[in-house]
């Protein structure tokens, strides 16, 4: 049985023809881009990850602005707490939040069937990575503003700030990755939580280090948020140009933290 010719005899009865299917995965570039948009409105909509990443930083920057409950020090609240609490929201984000997702991600097996999808599984952690960068350039908009309104007057390099939170980001994302890839999902889930309202605490955001014993204090300058936060304040507040040392602690987190990821990360 032959097959049918068309008009000009294209053989478009055979599927040859101008509009013949072609099968073959989107390019990666889209492919990325895709999953982003979906792995960000998927945050946003999520009610728990928006308290995480938006209301508790928020209510915080308000709260010890306006009100005379911690001694921050000589000079506004507010110039003090700004800088700690963009620390806390690049955690929040790279963290917290994305420990948690990628968590009940990986419980529900929605990792393994991503990981055979066209879309490569590094891949599918530039996008995770890309949903947490979107997400803290909205962060750090709506926390500027409302600093802004509260009388916060930052001064600085803004070089410095924008290699501050990229070193915090890629500290957070490995430690958070770490965790989600290794332990169970409701373990992440108390976990996360927990080392949040620790470092919450601990970290320099709202509780400036001094206030600790000497002791206590030189170990807890070399946690990530106690490094992104002392940083931020030393550039904003304080005009420094490049704040090497905390930007060296992150940098020695982030080798560590996505190393440790990659190197044990468990997809199921």
């Amino acid at each position: 049985m032959t097959a049918t010719t068309g008009p000009a005899g294209t053989g478009t009865g055979s599927g040859t023809g101008a509009h013949a299917p072609a099968p073959g995965a989107a390019p990666l570039v889209r492919m990325i881009a895709a999953q982003t948009a979906f792995e960000t409105k998927l945050l946003l909509r999520n009610g728990e990850q928006l308290l995480l990443t938006v209301v508790i930083p928020s209510l915080l920057l308000v709260l010890f602005s306006t009100v005379d409950v911690v001694d921050t020090g000589s000079g506004r609240s507010v110039d003090f707490l700004a800088p700690g609490v963009l620390a806390l929201a690049v955690m929040s984000t790279a963290f917290t939040g994305q420990a948690i997702a990628t968590g009940f991600d990986r419980r529900y097996g929605v990792l393994k069937r991503l990981g055979a999808s066209p879309l490569p599984r590094w891949g599918l952690m530039a996008a995770k990575t890309l949903c947490v960068l979107v997400t803290e350039i909205l962060q750090v908009a709506l926390l500027t503003v409302i600093a802004l309104l509260l009388g916060w007057s930052p001064h600085g390099d803004p070089a410095a700030v924008a290699l501050l939170l990229l070193l915090g980001t890629a500290a957070f994302s490995g430690l958070g990755l770490l965790m989600a890839g290794t332990l169970k999902a409701e373990v992440t889930l108390a976990a996360a939580n927990l080392v949040f309202i620790l470092l919450l605490v601990a970290g320099g955001v709202v509780v400036p280090l001094d206030k600790f014993p000497d002791a206590a204090r030189e170990v807890l300058q070399l946690l990530p948020i106690a490094a992104l936060s002392g940083g931020l304040r030393d550039v904003l507040q304080h005009g420094a140009s490049m704040p090497w040392g905390d930007l060296g602690v992150l940098a020695a987190w982030t080798v560590a933290g996505l190393g440790a990821a990659g190197a044990l990360f468990r997809w199921e």
